[in-house]
């Protein structure tokens, strides 16, 4: 199932988005995108329905920290191949199994008398949860030619997305019915889709560029970058990174509270925010990925990164308007189809712009890079709303988008496009 990663010529749109690759980012979105899913939808209901008190339930964020800081073992996955499968497909395996295994047991524990148990258990998934990422990123840049990263990366997209209703739906629809350990292993299960993808797919990674030593595997993916293009396109690109998304961050980061400020109903806000901001996102990148079979990552950066700047101003609108349900669905869909189209191109993007010889590290090291504007945004937003009010503060976000559409001038100009 794996096709050389370079093409000679330009193809045709129906070759890129019918080939097995595109098939193969599928079944390795829905791997990765599982376990978080179980981490932030189905754990808190099952501490919530046992007793466990909402301050507990809070507290269990802090340990997903393996997300953010995977690229501090990243490097580990570029040096060393397993004994098994090679360099990208062996360290995959070993995620995987430890996921299914690790996600079933969560069931044999009692939240209401083996919370520590439970602790420890929820950060063996999400350290392995992380790993996996580093991992599948890795083979997914090295597997994709360049003219496929939008497509392929929007397929990827889509498929963690919808993960989420095997823990977020299937998951707590059987809770009404079986025992939680059942429902554990039921749903600890769907990680064989990754084992099984794992086992039938071609190794893509090139040994020879791999790193000789440990040292090198972590020096030089920050020398290499650093040194490919000098120091100021580096930080140029960095600088673009973190501000790319960050109006969009801090428009969306309070969006429910900001929900029911303006008068609408918990069940307004679940059936009509909700499903909209799905639906929205979904198309985006599915909008997005097939656009970019057409359209070069630069020029897909600045025309989805004006369609994500404008859509922050249908906030501003709706603070004025308030109540009003017609206005929420069109505001929240418009919203996240931005936020969609963005997230297509920016992870095409950050893909391009990893090393081959580095992909695992540098891979990790930009998405944990990323993650801080949205970090930023959920710590401040709250007090900018208090001292400037709705309306201002949604002008202010849409502001804030614009340096990182001007830094495309430098990191992605339209006419090298």
């Amino acid at each position: 199932m794996g096709e050389l990663s370079t093409q000679a010529s330009p193809r045709r749109w129906t070759e890129i988005l019918f080939s097995r690759r595109m098939l193969i980012c599928i079944f390795i979105g829905f791997s990765s995108g599982m376990p978080l899913y179980v981490l932030i939808q189905l754990v808190p209901a099952w501490l919530r329905s046992n007793g466990v008190d909402l301050a507990t339930i809070g507290l269990f964020s802090l340990v997903a920290l393996p997300y953010t800081w995977k690229f501090l073992w990243s490097p580990l996955m570029d040096r060393f191949a397993l004994p098994f499968l090679g360099r990208r497909r062996g360290w995959a395996l070993i995620t995987q199994l430890a996921l299914l295994g690790a996600i079933g047991m969560l069931g044999l524990f009692d939240p209401r008398e083996s919370l520590q148990a439970i602790i420890a258990l929820v950060f063996v998934v999400a350290l392995f949860s992380a790993s996996q990422d580093i991992v599948i990123d890795a083979y997914r840049r090295e597997l994709l030619a360049d003219d496929e990263l939008g497509t392929g990366n929007s397929f990827f997209i889509n498929a963690y997305r919808l993960s989420s209703l095997v823990p977020g739906s299937l998951a707590l629809i059987l809770s009404d019915f079986l025992p939680w350990t059942t429902v554990y292993w039921v749903t600890a299960s769907f990680m064989l889709v990754g084992v099984i993808t794992t086992l039938v797919i071609r190794e893509v990674s090139d040994d020879s560029l791999a790193p000789h030593s440990l040292r090198e595997a972590v020096i030089e993916p920050f020398r290499e970058f650093f040194r490919r293009d000098g120091v100021p396109a580096a930080l140029a690109i960095l600088a673009f990174m973190f501000l790319y998304k960050l109006g969009d961050n801090m428009a969306t980061a309070l969006a429910t509270p900001f929900y029911l400020d303006m008068g609408f109903s918990r069940t307004e806000i679940g059936t009509i925010a909700k499903a909209a901001a799905l639906w929205s996102v979904i198309a985006g990148s599915v909008i997005g990925g097939i656009a970019m079979l057409k359209m070069s990552i630069n020029r897909a950066l600045w025309l989805f990164g004006f369609v994500q700047l404008i859509t922050i101003l249908g906030f501003a609108w709706l603070s004025v308007v308030g109540h009003n349900p017609s206005g929420l669905f069109m505001v929240v869909s418009a919203e996240y189809l931005g936020v969609g189209l963005g997230t297509v191109a920016l992870t095409a993007y950050i893909a391009r712009e990893t090393s081959r010889a580095f992909t695992a590290t540098q891979f990790a090291l930009f998405t944990s890079f990323i993650a801080v504007p949205r970090t930023f945004a959920n710590a401040s937003t709250g007090f900018l709303i208090e001292a400037m009010g709705y309306t201002n503060f949604f002008l202010l976000c849409t502001a804030v988008a614009v340096p990182g559409m001007l830094m495309l001038l430098k990191v992605a100009p339209w006419k090298e496009g």
